[in-house]
């Protein structure tokens, strides 16, 4: 565990600005692509992340208010922020995979969806990994947990990306809405380790 005064502290704690900064600057364009990809392919599941790209902008600005301080009690309302996020996120998938099932909704192929996603999984995976490392060198439970937003950005890109691949090359329609439901109990997880264990953790 890092002293105050150790060396290394501050070295870590720019990384860990670097890393939420860059997540917000491609969370933003994202939105923008998402919203024109969207459109054109009238896909709700394109649509659905564009949402999850605002929660990641949202936990990613509370990780940045988080870093520029010290404290505890800083942790804890930073862990209650992003538990929030959480929950924001396991609504919205519950919902926007429910409602795709039940209107049997059958969008068109995106290419630019296909592209963005799979660019954007890549992405994701490897900032969640910088900050899961770089939040156990810090021991900075509020960095480690925003890592877990970013993973799960990443697995929703991917999800996404399958499920627009499979409607592009055979027609099933429904694989993305389905694979919502997955990240829906892996996120109702993640607020229920945050609410009960996160301030003993």
């Amino acid at each position: 565990m890092l002293t105050a005064d150790d060396p290394r502290r501050p070295v870590l704690v720019r990384r860990g600005f670097v890393l939420e900064y860059l997540t917000l600057g491609w969370n933003v364009v994202g939105i923008v692509v998402l919203a024109i990809a969207a459109i054109t392919a009238r896909s709700v599941a394109l649509a659905g992340f564009g949402l999850d790209s605002l929660i990641e902008i949202g936990a990613s600005a509370v990780v940045i208010w988080e870093l520029s301080g010290t404290g505890e009690d800083r942790q804890r309302r930073g862990l209650r922020l992003i538990g929030y996020a959480f929950a924001a996120l396991a609504l919205y998938l519950l919902i926007q995979s429910t409602l795709v099932l039940a209107a049997g909704y059958h969008p068109r192929h995106s290419p630019l969806g296909i592209a963005w996603t799979a660019v954007t999984a890549v992405a994701m995976f490897a900032l969640a990994a910088g900050k899961a490392r770089t939040g156990r060198e810090l021991d900075n439970p509020v960095l480690r947990t925003e890592g877990k937003v970013t993973t799960i950005d990443g697995i929703l890109a991917a999800a996404v990306l399958l499920g627009l691949v499979l409607n592009a090359a055979a027609g099933w329609w429904w694989a993305d809405p389905a694979a919502g439901y997955v990240l829906v109990y892996y996120a109702a997880r993640e607020v229920r380790e945050i609410f009960f264990a996160g301030e003993h953790g």
